[in-house]
């Protein structure tokens, strides 16, 4: 019986894209419902889905004495390979960066430039750039004080300063490295971290305009939110947010210049750049190129940044090594959570990968005349509507999508173009089932009503107008 449901499951793609499916349906199950951690549900699903397709135990898990070629292992270490030093060494730049008070350099400058009439569009900025190292929910905690001050001065709704904020940080976070969810899926899909970078943002600066400037200078005006008077008073005299933890130490000390602040942020990226075009332009005997390559591999040129932050923010201005590394191993406590979250994502890839779960989709896909692209977004909305966390929606259809881009010769430009429709659909209608839902709604003074009217609206701006540049530039790239 079993053996004549993996016979069928191999040769016809409705059972192949049913099994799939219903493998998608126990995760979502395991995920919102049981409330079991989603790299277990990720296992689980991946287990079950590669035992009911008929693959042998021993692919799936090895042997007690060869495991390392086994979908299990293979999932896990190709993914991590890739992610986990560029995720932990970006997180160690946020933290150095957070700590020494980066965030109240970049926004006073922008103030400076941009006059109290456009505080909106400073602090706007602010997030964007801000939020290029730092994880969203840290961007939050560290930017909210500001834009309690920034809205007091200014007058008018908290949203007026809020929004614009809270999609900077939210557009870096889903289109750009070194976040965990834009990493795994480059990843997932072989593509170039300096190709992700420059469509990600083509695709996520009018993203950015549309639903971090037009949509808040027009619902700012029509929902009047007032700064609470004890979170404008944590603001104003200690300048930590309030009620909650920190989420690295602080580091009591003069602030560092704007330009090292800005350095610090810019050098991995122009690094990374640099290595992308050196290999496309230049040739391949130039004796720049290989030193434009190593320079430019994410892991060494996010450790020039954070070895040039830990002097220039850290002992340059009188911290000991000792506050160094505690301030770094203090900022690696939540990433574990999330590598695990991206290896079991890859390994759930692998198994549907190695079901042909792929052919099934990419014969159905020819037959319906859906192009791949709108299929990734689609995909990514599902899952992020199902179960709210925009890193596991990325993660897993990277997984999903990454078989059928096999072998069809898609360009780097290309492949980075359906990374970022992954991208915008992990992001659409953030809702109660999210908990940067509930952040924004309680650092914001929002009620539930008023938080899905202003942040989720947000939220699907950003995903629908980044997924339509992604899908207009597919049609010339």
């Amino acid at each position: 019986m079993h053996h004549g449901l993996a016979h069928w499951l191999h040769h016809e793609t409705s059972g192949l894209l049913t099994l799939c499916a219903i493998s998608i349906a126990l995760l979502l199950i395991l995920i919102v419902k049981v409330r079991i951690e989603p790299f277990v549900a990720l296992i689980v699903s991946g287990l079950v889905l590669g035992l009911a397709a008929g693959l042998p135990v021993t692919q799936i898990v090895g042997t007690p004495l060869a495991s390392k070629n086994s979908l299990l292992e293979a999932g896990f270490a190709g993914i991590l390979g890739h992610s986990a030093a560029i995720v932990g060494l970006g997180t160690v730049l946020g933290a150095l960066l957070e700590a020494s008070g980066g965030a109240d350099v970049i926004t006073r400058a922008l103030n400076r430039v941009f006059g109290p009439t456009r505080a909106s569009l400073a602090m706007g900025l602010t997030g964007l750039i801000f939020g290029i190292p730092v994880f969203f929910d840290v961007g939050i905690f560290v930017l909210a004080p500001l834009v309690y001050v920034a809205a007091k001065r200014g007058g008018g709704s908290l949203l007026r300063y809020a929004l614009p904020m809270l999609a900077g940080l939210s557009m870096t976070h889903a289109f750009l490295p070194p976040h965990p969810g834009p990493v795994a899926v480059t990843g997932a899909l072989g593509i170039n971290l300096g190709w992700m970078i420059v469509i990600g943002l083509a695709c996520g600066l009018p993203a950015f305009a549309a639903a971090g400037l037009l949509w808040p200078s027009w619902i700012g005006r029509r929902i009047i939110v007032q700064v609470p008077e004890e979170f404008l008073a944590a603001a104003e005299e200690t300048g930590a947010e309030p009620e909650a933890e920190p989420e690295t130490p602080a580091v009591d000390r003069d602030e560092p210049a704007l330009g090292t602040v800005l350095l610090l942020i810019v050098i991995p990226l122009v690094l990374i750049l640099c290595s992308t075009f050196g290999t496309v332009y230049l040739g391949k005997h130039n004796p720049a190129l290989p030193v434009l390559t190593f320079l430019g591999t994410p892991t060494v040129a996010l450790t020039i940044s954070v070895l040039l932050a830990g002097w220039l923010l850290g002992t340059r201005r009188g911290m000991t090594r000792r506050e160094v590394s505690d301030l770094s191993l203090h900022s690696l406590r939540p990433v574990g959570m999330i590598l695990l979250v991206i290896g079991s994502g890859s390994f759930f890839g692998a198994v549907i990968s190695a079901t042909g779960v792929g052919t099934a989709l990419a014969t159905s896909l020819s037959s319906a005349g859906l192009p791949l692209i709108v299929l990734a977004y689609v995909i990514s909305c599902g899952m992020r509507l199902a179960q709210g966390s925009a890193t596991v929606a990325l993660v897993t259809t990277g997984g999903i999508v990454a078989p059928l881009v096999k072998g069809h010769g898609f360009s780097q430009p290309h492949l980075a173009l359906i990374a970022v429709a992954i991208s915008a659909g992990s992001i659409i209608a953030s809702h109660v089932n999210d908990g940067g839902f509930w952040i924004v709604s309680r650092y914001f003074n929002l009620s539930v009503k008023d938080t899905l009217r202003t942040w989720t609206v947000l939220e699907t701006v950003l995903s629908v107008t980044g997924f339509a540049a992604a899908a207009l530039l597919s049609t010339v790239i």
